[in-house]
């Protein structure tokens, strides 16, 4: 068969319409370089969005069913743990599976990474289809030096190690403690240069921003280690401020969050309310999607 024939299958095969996106991108391309075909496709990957179940503590322990359904409804795309309401993981499973929500996280406390707990810990998570095992606090003793995180973020990559078998990933979630200077070092950052590259830094923008760190400064400094990020509204004046109605600098930061290719899930949460929790959560979603709808295309 000729080219010309070969070509003029292709076109048939394809349709009108695909043929001239497919006719145009190559055209740009050639005119253009290389990189410019990328013009057609969408400049930015969609990352999904999730809640901390901590925004809706007291709805879950009243109604997690309901409180899970009105998540749904809102529009989120799964939900992270703290705390299971007496549930066990095939109940959460399918309370999940039914509203056609993901397991976005878990927060689980350190004791329950550590020796054999490990392996029932991996087992549950793994029933409800969570792959990111957070511990969002530490006592005194993993914290209270420079050598204390050092150790610890050395205990922290060799727990990474043993999850990573079973498809899990192992991270901390930090608090404002976490950018208090100590010894003249932020301990994030100490905690950061002593993990492995895949132990999570869960960063929350609101507990960063609280402790006068910068939430940028962090997500820069540690590129790829976000796999899962708080993104929180916080308020020096308003304590309940909602998504967009206070300090964090969104614009700056959102395009960070979105253009890491290792970003996984952003996860909304509130701590205050002026609403129901549940509103406050859908609210938070609205306003969050409005910001990412207003993003500048990569540069």
């Amino acid at each position: 068969m000729t080219g010309r024939r070969r070509r003029i299958d292709r076109r048939r095969r394809l349709g009108r319409r695909e043929f001239v996106v497919t006719a145009a991108a190559a055209f740009v391309g050639v005119v253009l370089g290389p990189g410019c075909s990328s013009l057609f496709k969408s400049s930015r990957k969609r990352i999904p969005i999730g809640v901390q179940l901590y925004s809706v503590r007291d709805d879950c322990a009243k109604d997690l069913p309901g409180t899970l359904a009105g998540l749904a409804k809102a529009g989120y795309d799964g939900v992270e743990y703290a705390g299971y309401h007496g549930r066990d993981a095939k109940t959460l499973r399918k309370l999940q599976d039914d509203l056609g929500l993901r397991c976005c996280g878990t927060h689980t406390g350190l004791d329950s990474l550590l020796g054999d707990e490990l392996g029932r810990t991996v087992d549950f998570n793994l029933a409800i289809g969570n792959r990111y095992l957070i511990v969002p606090w530490l006592d005194d003793r993993y914290r209270g030096s420079k050598d204390a995180w050092q150790k610890t973020g050395t205990l922290f990559t060799e727990l990474a190690g043993r999850a990573r078998p079973h498809g899990l990933r192992v991270g901390f979630h930090a608090h404002a403690g976490e950018f208090a200077p100590l010894a003249g070092e932020v301990p994030w950052d100490i905690f950061g240069a002593a993990t492995s590259p895949d132990v999570i830094l869960q960063l929350d923008t609101a507990n960063c921003l609280s402790a006068g760190g910068s939430p940028v400064a962090e997500l820069e400094r540690w590129p790829g280690r976000a796999a899962t990020v708080h993104v929180k509204e916080f308020s020096a004046k308003k304590g309940d401020a909602l998504i967009g109605e206070g300090d964090v600098p969104w614009g700056r930061l959102l395009p960070l969050v979105v253009n890491d290719p290792k970003t996984e899930w952003m996860i909304v949460e509130q701590e205050e309310w002026r609403l129901p929790p549940v509103e406050c959560a859908a609210r938070d979603l609205e306003n969050l999607r409005g910001l990412l709808a207003h993003l500048a295309p990569p540069a």
